[in-house]
This record gives C-alpha cells, sequence and structure tokens, in this order.
C-alpha cells in the first residue's frame, strides 16, 4: 500500500517572502521540469544525498538511472563512503554518459564472482549463495577495489599500511580514474560534497567543490570517505589521515541543509532501514545491528528542522509585530536574517532488505545482487513519481515537508 509521511511540518512562508518565492518558482517552472506526469516543476536546487554502504550501492546507482529518465536535473550530489564513490561517478560524467559509467564501475566490481542462479530455491538457497558470495569477497577481494594483504595485520610492520588494514584499497585509484572525469567533477555544473574523518582528530569533515573551502577533489577524497576500518587503511591528504565518513555520520544532508541557499528538493538515498524485525537467529542479530549502527540519522536531522522551524517561526511572527522604526534595528535586522529560511521538500528513498540477506550484504558483491539491487532502486524512484503531484504541489506552494512514498 503506498504511504506518505510528512514527518516535516508544512509552513507557509512570511508574505513578503512568500511573494519572493513565488516569482522565483515560477521562473523555475518556465526553465525546468521533470518527464513525469505532472511535469514536476524543479525548485532552484535539486540535491541527490546517498548513504555508505558497501555492495548495496547499486540500488543508488538504480536511483540514478531513474532520475535520469525523469528528466529531473541535479545541481548538488553529496556521498559518504560507496555514495561518494557514485556521487563522484555523477558528477564527473556529463549526463548522457552517467548511467554507463556507474553501470561499468558496477560490472567491473562484480566480475569475479559466478552469477549463481537464484531461481529453483526459496529465502534459505538464495541465503546460502549470498553467504557463498561474501565468502569468496572475504577471501579474495573486489577486482578493481581491493585485494587481501599477504600478511594478516598482526604480522606487519607497526605503523606500515600493511599493519593497519586486512585489505589494499590501491586498485580503486585506477578504477575511478577510469569512469571520473576529474576536471569535470571540479569546474562542472554539479556540486560534490563527499564525508571523510579525521584519523588524528576525530573531526569529520566534507570535501566540497563550492562553498568557502572549496577542493579540489581527486581520487584520495573519494577514497578517504569509504576506507571504512580496519578492512580498509587510511588515505593520506596533504599530511592528514583519513577514514570513512560513515564512522561518525552515513548520511550528507545535515551539509546539505546546513549550506542551503534557495528552495530545494532533496532525494535522500539510504542503504539501511532504520526499522525492522526483531532477530531469529544470530545471524539476524548481526544484520539488525548493522541496520541501526549505520542507518541515517535523518530522523534526527528531520526533528531538528521541525523545532528550528517551529523557533523561526515564533521568530517571525514577533517581528511582524514591531513598529516600523524598530524594525531598522541592526539588531532586528540580524535577528529578521537568522529567521528566514527556504522551502525544502525531502524524497526519502530507503532500501528494505530482503529475508535472505543477512549481515553480510553490504559486500557481497555478486553480480547477480548487484542487479537485483539496482533494478530495486530503479523501481523505487519510479514508483515515487507516481506520485510526484504531491511534490509538485507541495513545491509551487513554497512548503517544507519529507516523503516516503514507497511501500
Amino acid at each position: 500500500m503506498r504511504h506518505m509521511h510528512e514527518r516535516l511540518q508544512a509552513r507557509h512562508l512570511h508574505p513578503s517572502r512568500k511573494r519572493a518565492h513565488d516569482a522565483a518558482m515560477a521562473d523555475a517552472r518556465s526553465r525546468r521540469r521533470a518527464k513525469t506526469d505532472e511535469r514536476l516543476p524543479l525548485p532552484d536546487e535539486v540535491a541527490l544525498v546517498l548513504q555508505g554502504g558497501g555492495a548495496l550501492g547499486a540500488y543508488q546507482a538504480g536511483v540514478i538511472e531513474g532520475l535520469e529518465e525523469k528528466g529531473i536535473e541535479v545541481d548538488w550530489v553529496a556521498g559518504i563512503s560507496i555514495g561518494a564513490v557514485n556521487a563522484a561517478i555523477f558528477a564527473g560524467n556529463p549526463p548522457e554518459r552517467r548511467v554507463a559509467k556507474l553501470r561499468g564501475f558496477w560490472e567491473k566490481v562484480t566480475g569475479a564472482l559466478p552469477a549463481l542462479p537464484f531461481a529453483g530455491g526459496g529465502d534459505e538457497w538464495r541465503e546460502f549463495v549470498h553467504m557463498a558470495s561474501a565468502g569468496l569477497v572475504a577471501m579474495q577481494g573486489v577486482p578493481g577495489f581491493f585485494s587481501p594483504r599477504l600478511l594478516t595485520p598482526a604480522l606487519a610492520p607497526a605503523k606500515s599500511m600493511g599493519a593497519l588494514s586486512f585489505y589494499d584499497n590501491a586498485p580503486l585509484v585506477a578504477t575511478l580514474n577510469d569512469h571520473v572525469d576529474w576536471a569535470l567533477l571540479n569546474d562542472g555544473p554539479v556540486r560534490l560534497s563527499v564525508g571523510a574523518v579525521n584519523v588524528e582528530t576525530g573531526n569529520f569533515h566534507y570535501f566540497d567543490t563550492r562553498g568557502k573551502d572549496r577542493t579540489r577533489i581527486d581520487a584520495r577524497h573519494v577514497m578517504a570517505s569509504g576506507a571504512l576500518p580496519p578492512g580498509l587503511p587510511p588515505v593520506e591528504i596533504d599530511g592528514a589521515w583519513w577514514w570513512d565518513g560513515g564512522i561518525v555520520s552515513n548520511t550528507p544532508l545535515s551539509h546539505v541543509l546546513e549550506h542551503q541557499k534557495a528552495d530545494l528538493l532533496v532525494f535522500q538515498v539510504d542503504l539501511f532501514s532504520a526499522r525492522g524485525d526483531r532477530p531469529a537467529t544470530i545471524m539476524d542479530v548481526y544484520s539488525r545491528e548493522k541496520d541501526i549502527r549505520f542507518s541515517s540519522r535523518t530522523r534526527q536531522v528531520t526533528d531538528q528542522l521541525i523545532r528550528l522551524r517551529k523557533e523561526r517561526e515564533a521568530i517571525r511572527k514577533v517581528l511582524d509585530k514591531l513598529p516600523g522604526a524598530l524594525k531598522q534595528d541592526e539588531d532586528v535586522a540580524r535577528l529578521a536574517a537568522l529567521a528566514a529560511e527556504h522551502a525544502v521538500s525531502v524524497v526519502h528513498l530507503i532500501y528494505r532488505k530482503h529475508g535472505w540477506e543477512g549481515g553480510a550484504r553490504d559486500f557481497e558483491f555478486s553480480r547477480a545482487t548487484m542487479e537485483h539491487h539496482w533494478t530495486e532502486g530503479l523501481a523505487a524512484i519510479t514508483e515515487t513519481m507516481r506520485h510526484d503531484s504531491l511534490l509538485a504541489k507541495n513545491i509551487v506552494d513554497g512548503k517544507t515537508a519529507a516523503f516516503d512514498l514507497v511501500s
């Protein structure tokens, strides 16, 4: 059954802001629309937010293919871990080549495992194939991504890369270079943000191709965002060492919202669901623990945004009651600026695992499972856009709301 959750309270803008918003939206509607039933009007900014999740990242690739088919132009893509890889391929290729480059990447990293058939058996058979494929990855690595080290870290010299991880991610450099145009990524029309955590300070940081801390991103920054210990080693960038940003936060949604400059439509693609069934086996426990640990902090971010919007609404109401002379006061003007805000529509696309997928699903890089995840992502955006009239009304009305439109 289709459903929608409005997790953020819808709110109307201040009359003066509303007039400006209406003018902006009229201009936006005249400039670009999606190829959906309602010809969804796109606001001034459209962002794609990609969570970390290893092999599950093929779901994001399917979503991207769906967005391309629907003619939804993305201005800003932000990612963590495998989300950073997909984001880099997105930003580093022109629209007509993105899906092909994503397909090339995912076929490369899933090329070593046999495509064992899923048909002919129930969940028990599929789970067996799934776990066998994950076991092969653990032993032989993933082509073009990472390979096992000859020595276990316990036997490697202290402070060497071999002592810090079980796998070597050096193969990913060539793979990224083959699938990303770094000049286009840094100087092209799509903004890119990838998150990582500093190993020595513990501080979280976004490498961003825009803004006051603009960075020229290359393969190192993307690899740093996906260097999850102890599997993969830290990545050195200009004397600092970085690990996977998912250690601190597995979603870049907060970064996008904090730097929002105009009315915004966000497609938030999560690979782990915060909700799930009570475990029945020890493998279920492992799987559920991973769900909770890596699930997006979207709900926390959403609740915080609701609270901030309520506070700003209250401030604007008080400011409207002030006499004209007092509104010219410097402190009042500063407070009014702080209370100003832009509308945002957040569309959640969450991968919901099947019964045969256990705790190893994020490193099960078989071709068959990749195709399954890709198809699920494509189907999710197709189903979401069947309800584009809800999004269109919210965007045109200048409201802030969140939607989960996939059952």
